[in-house]
């Protein structure tokens, strides 16, 4: 399993958590790192534009687009989640351009960043969430998030109004929360994402594109 290098995520975590719940973990930080991964993982915290900035000094915008658009598994936690969108609200940055929408902040927040645990509540059943309870907490650490068509809405928080705490669209997975931190659900949901991983097709290569899936 792939997970990309940044400079814009918690990698031990990350690394100890997949590790723990049965994942090769490999970390990429050039194109070539992706060879024969069977799924990619992309962490992340902070803002969007320095994040696009360093994605694309790596020369890993495309590939990791082009991931997606072959139909293969990804999960984007928090920031790696937002910047599937087309663009953030928070700097003014484009982004990923994988699903339709735009990160915004929060509204109606009591308080900003919106930091701890908070129940995710799911709008329709997702492998995802396989045995975990509807309403379960995860840990939260943000500002921002995704405000998209709704169509690839898969788990919703309230903190103030309410916002999109997790995707599905195809191959296409992403978290608001942290799930590295978010104790035994927490691993179950990455343990579930290696599981949806292993049963996708074989590993190809990566083609470098520029287009989106939507």
């Amino acid at each position: 399993m792939a997970v990309v290098d940044y400079g814009a995520g918690n990698l031990v975590s990350i690394e100890q958590a997949l590790t723990g719940v049965g994942a090769d973990v490999r970390f990429v930080r050039h194109p070539n790192d992706l060879g024969g991964a069977d799924a990619l993982v992309v962490p992340g915290v902070g803002a969007a534009s320095p994040a696009m900035r360093r994605l694309t000094a790596a020369r890993l915008v495309d590939p990791i687009v082009g991931w997606m658009r072959d139909g293969r598994p990804y999960l984007g936690i928090c920031l790696g989640l937002q910047l599937l969108f087309d663009g953030s609200d928070e700097d003014g940055a484009t982004t990923l351009a994988v699903l339709r929408g735009r990160t915004v902040q929060l509204e109606g927040a009591p308080t900003l960043p919106h930091i701890g645990w908070n129940q995710v509540v799911r709008r329709r059943e997702h492998p995802l969430f396989d045995g975990i309870a509807d309403g379960a907490d995860f840990y939260f650490v943000h500002s921002y998030a995704g405000r998209g068509d709704g169509e690839s809405a898969l788990a919703q928080t309230s903190h103030g109004g309410s916002f999109v705490s997790a995707v599905a669209r195809d191959n296409v997975l992403g978290v608001q929360f942290h799930p590295e931190r978010s104790g035994r659900d927490g691993l179950r949901l990455l343990a579930n994402f290696v599981a949806i991983a292993a049963a996708s097709p074989a590993s190809r290569p990566v083609a470098a594109v520029a287009s989106g899936v939507r």
